[in-house]
């Protein structure tokens, strides 16, 4: 269910690795392509490598992205390295790999949105706008508001993130387009702003954004944030077409997988610091095919959930998940200066999107000063509690 790049992706894996299983597969899509998908639309290497190792590379309009740019209170830092992605615009980019599924053989369901599914005996029922379709299995593609998540019983999740997206003309206060910038410096809210170059019907503009993650704190006027951020380049928010979108990032522990039905994509969770989801998507719907085509009938549909938090993936998202609170929490400003500080650390997010080896020496870097800064805050947080006890 979902045909956007998880579930493309999962179909296309599985049409490759077991064609004969290709009578019984079916994407539902809710809407009808080209639809579009509010998105930033930043597409990391690692995911690329995926879709070019399938075969599967959609070839659509796009920006190439060499970097990234990390901005604070304090000041900005860039790093650079070899090409390390893409921006790509969702209505272009999902059609694009939907045909590709297609083109393999793959059944695609178009308007057909999903009402409810539940289990039945060995397998699901899927009750559509189109009528009730029988399945062995059902794989959740279907985003933040996922249908096949509320049927296994899981709630929307902990780290719910909202975001408010326009694209603009450039302005002369923008960094080349080989770059993106995330920009901390408003600590009133939890989460960043973003300035991603992108190219909308053939023309060269800029997406511009913020994204607010929910920790508790209260809501954030992610509008009022946006405008403000407009106005000092000199734009107008209510010149251009806002669109607004939700986001779950992921918290583990993660059930992924109940019954006869299993989620992969932004149903599981995507990255709760960055809201970054496309890379994640692909990696999850390509690893969900190779697990449906090696044995769809043969073990059980809940084996999943081992698979899935044994991998690299999970890996990934627990530690991001787990660093939610130093990004967000009372250390954001020591983690800003450190930022500033480290180079290397910029560096390494640009290979960790590029999907690259890290450099060695770079992680050896950002691990000692990161273990002295940790050891400070620490010392300091020690002494503050003695100095609280003794008054």
């Amino acid at each position: 269910m979902g045909g956007g790049p998880a579930g493309a992706t999962a179909a296309i894996t599985l049409s490759r690795r077991a064609p004969a299983l290709l009578s019984r597969l079916v994407v539902l899509e809710k809407g009808a392509y080209p639809r579009d998908k509010t998105c930033a639309g930043a597409l990391g290497r690692r995911g690329e490598r995926i879709l070019e190792a399938l075969d599967a590379s959609p070839d659509v309009p796009s920006v190439p992205i060499d970097g990234i740019a990390f901005r604070t209170r304090e000041g900005q830092i860039v790093a650079r390295s070899e090409r390390i992605g893409r921006v790509i615009r969702r209505i272009e980019f999902d059609r694009a790999l939907v045909d590709i599924a297609r083109r393999r053989g793959v059944r695609v369901e178009e308007d057909t949105r999903v009402l409810a599914v539940r289990e039945d005996g060995d397998g699901a029922v899927v009750e559509t706008t189109r009528g009730t379709i029988r399945a062995s299995v059902v794989v959740g593609a279907d985003g933040v508001g996922s249908v096949v998540r509320r049927s296994m019983g899981l709630g929307p999740g902990r780290l719910r993130a909202q975001a408010l997206e326009v694209d603009t003309e450039p302005t002369r206060d923008d960094l080349d387009r080989g770059l993106l910038l995330f920009d901390v410096s408003d600590r009133t809210f939890t989460g960043y702003a973003w300035d991603f170059p992108t190219i909308v019907d053939g023309r060269a503009l800029v997406c511009r954004g913020v994204y607010w993650l929910n920790t508790g704190r209260g809501p954030a006027d992610v509008h009022g944030i946006l405008a403000a951020r407009l106005a000092s380049i000199g734009l107008d928010l209510a010149r251009y077409a806002q669109k607004r979108f939700a986001e779950r990032g992921h918290a583990p522990p993660t059930v992924v997988a109940r019954g006869p039905m299993l989620l992969v994509g932004e149903a599981a969770g995507v990255d709760p610091v960055t809201g970054e989801g496309i890379p994640q998507a692909i990696e999850s719907g390509e690893a969900a095919g190779r697990f449906l085509a090696d044995g769809i009938d043969t073990r059980p549909v809940s084996d999943w959930n081992d698979l899935f938090r044994r991998s690299r993936l999970a890996w990934d998202l627990d530690l991001r998940t787990r660093a939610v609170r130093a990004f967000y929490g009372r250390t954001r400003p020591e983690m800003e200066a450190f930022a500033l500080a480290c180079p290397a650390a910029i560096h390494l997010g640009c290979q960790h999107f590029a999907g690259v080896p890290y450099d060695r020496p770079k992680l050896a870097e950002v691990l000692l000063l990161g273990g002295l800064r940790l050891a400070e805050l620490r010392l300091r947080e020690m002494t503050e509690r003695q100095d609280a006890h003794v008054r």
